[in-house]
């Protein structure tokens, strides 16, 4: 995709950070301009995170101008809003590759360029990241700048918390970016708010408020005066108390679109000493009003005409397995009032919002804090509540001392709803659902379950709600198989397979959506293929019978080889003494990058092609 740089003067000048610090600063509100209208420009001819980058530009702008990048770190948490930056930083020209195989990762990747310090995906990583470099500059006694940007929803998880109050404990020399876009405290930001975090970064104010506290040390009362005085200040103007009990010198907050503002106050804030937080706010999909309008529709967008100012309409086809989930947990919802359903701040990609609007009283929205969401599903099950946790398999990572100790350790009625598991495909490695079988199947008193098509998701969600211990079903991302559903709440039986077909020398046993991959291989080559249902228990019995005439077998799962479903069968072959040949097939002991799910299938012989060509070799 060639795109005419003549339209944006002053973006062509500035590919990377030390071009970009060439330029005068009055120029800064232009090129932010250009930047927005590049971004649009490339995104919605190439699809991709949308509204979070219309959000940073000035922010990036002023980052890069003002910090000596790459020598100085600038951490982005979670990377939605990082667009710019890779625009920024000599990834300009291939902008249209973003998201696609062998294209540029969605977000920052170490792998990708020097500018990009942590390689993210995960949120409410970047504070505890940005102050280990601290301190490791401290240590060294160098003069590098560390710089996190951090999102209001990212800064409401724990780990966020953590590195918060270690950094105030701490000290090191480091920059906190909050970047607030919640309408709520808009009012907060004016003149008003711009004068005084000018006056509270610079050197006048804080001369006077180190020299006042220094001369005063040695006067403990007039000391502790001058303190509150200085907290009744700030406290005025700003509703910072919060971080500076933690240890922060809180400023903001200001407007985070008002790019001039925006470099006098970090360059201010830039010489200060000890731990900073600037608190600015800014409006998601700013610059395009379709955007500023409904941010979460524009979140991540597939190609579109922006002079159109809508995305085009999705195309009515098959229900998505999160369709099948959300409209049965409503179903479950209206028959029994004991459900409680919880997801850490992912009500519209596990398809929750019909939920919520039916049953607010019944729906928590935890935020990201997938930590606190199994355990507080723990504490409604001590109490005789059936919680419901929706979530990401590549999310519950983050959960997983809570998932044992709090929920399996404790035999509690918790059913997990694991959305993405498996290949997700364009958001990479960090968002691949590869592991969750592995880490969950070790794991005692959890049973686990892999729905084949829409249906048998239903009646496996019925199921693991109805059984009395913790249960999972893992699903993945996108349309089903098309299969009627059954509006009938049916129960499957614990540990049981179902013979999709009958054959002879080989059986293939399908764990989960890649079943259909299965098919066609198994009439042409006249071999069993099983659908085994559950990874966790196994249907023994069956794997006893398919031993007694089966010279061989295959194991496919859309999960890690290493410790995952194949494995399990390997296990209890190997203890049953079977001589036959056993294959595995699944993802390889590498993180997955980016692509369709179908060209990454094809690339790792998960497809009809990859899977018959295995099969060939043992039959």
């Amino acid at each position: 995709m060639h795109i005419d740089m003549t339209d944006y003067p002053l973006l062509d000048k500035a590919n990377l950070p030390e071009q970009l610090r060439q330029l005068p600063q009055e120029q800064l509100p232009q090129l932010s301009q250009e930047l927005r209208q590049f971004l649009l420009k490339t995104v919605s001819q190439s699809s991709g995170h949308f509204a979070s980058g219309l959000g940073t530009v000035e922010l990036t702008v002023a980052l890069h101008y003002v910090y000596n990048t790459p020598f100085d770190r600038l951490i982005w948490d979670v990377g939605h809003q990082a667009y710019p930056h890779k625009i920024l930083t000599g990834r300009r020209d291939r902008m249209h590759t973003i998201r696609q195989k062998d294209g540029l990762h969605p977000f920052p990747f170490r792998e990708e360029s020097e500018y990009d310090v942590l390689s993210v995906g995960h949120s409410s990583t970047s504070i505890s990241a940005a102050l280990g470099m601290a301190i490791a500059a401290r240590q060294a006694k160098s003069q590098r700048k560390v710089v996190a940007v951090i999102g209001d929803g990212a800064i409401t998880a724990g780990m966020a918390f953590e590195a918060l109050n270690h950094a105030g404990e701490v000290k090191p020399d480091m920059l906190v970016i909050l970047n607030d876009n919640e309408m709520s405290i808009s009012e907060n930001v004016g003149a008003l708010n711009q004068y005084f975090a000018r006056i509270l970064s610079g050197s006048f104010y804080t001369s006077l408020r180190e020299g006042g506290k220094k001369i005063l040390s040695g006067m403990p009362p007039l000391h502790e005066l001058a303190s509150r005085a200085e907290e009744h200040f700030k406290g005025m103007v700003t509703p910072g108390t919060f971080f500076e009990e933690l240890g922060f010198n809180y400023i903001g907050p200001i407007d985070g679109h008002d790019v001039l503002g925006l470099v006098d106050t970090i360059r201010n804030m830039r010489a200060l000493k000890g731990p900073q937080l600037l608190h600015i706010v800014t409006k998601k999909g700013k610059g395009y009003a379709p955007a500023e309008a409904d941010p979460i529709g524009y979140h991540a967008v597939s190609k579109f005409d922006p002079t159109q100012h809508k995305q085009p309409d999705k195309k009515v086809g098959k229900p998505t397995f999160s369709n099948i989930f959300g409209q049965w947990i409503c179903d479950m919802a209206e028959q029994d009032e004991r459900l409680q359903g919880i997801t850490p701040a992912m009500r519209e990609g596990s398809d929750l919002v019909a939920f919520s609007k039916r049953f607010p009283k019944r729906y928590f929205d935890v935020a990201i804090a997938e930590q606190h969401a199994v355990t507080l599903a723990a504490g409604l099950a001590i109490e005789g509540l059936k919680p419901v946790v929706a979530i990401y398999s590549s999310f519950l990572q983050r959960g997983y001392d809570q998932l044992i100790h709090d929920v399996a350790l404790q035999q509690l009625d918790v059913l997990f709803a694991i959305d993405r598991a498996g290949i997700v495909g364009a958001d990479g490695p960090t968002h691949q659902g590869a592991f969750d079988i592995s880490f969950m199947r070790c794991i005692p008193n959890l049973v686990i379950m892999v729905p084949s098509d829409e249906n048998e998701c239903r009646m496996m969600l019925y199921t693991g709600y109805q059984y009395h211990g913790a249960a999972a079903v893992r699903y993945p991302r996108g349309s089903g198989t098309g299969i009627a559903v059954t509006d009938q709440m049916q129960l499957i039986a614990i540990g049981k397979a179902h013979t999709v077909r009958h054959g002879h020398k080989l059986a293939i046993l399908a764990f989960g959506p890649l079943l259909s991959a299965c098919q066609s291989v198994a009439e042409e080559l006249d071999a069993t293929l099983v659908d085994m249902r559950f990874v966790k228990p196994l249907d023994e019995a069956l794997l006893k019978q398919l031993m007694q005439n089966h010279q061989a077998f295959i194991t496919v799962e859309d999960n890690a080889i290493m410790g995952g479903a194949g494995s399990a069968v390997n296990e209890f072959l190997l203890r049953e003494q079977y001589t036959g040949r056993i294959v595995n097939l699944g993802l390889p002991d590498e993180f997955i990058k980016q692509g369709t799910q179908q060209e990454i299938y094809a690339e790792l012989g998960l497809d009809s092609a990859g899977i018959m060509a295995t099969a060939r070799q043992l039959v």
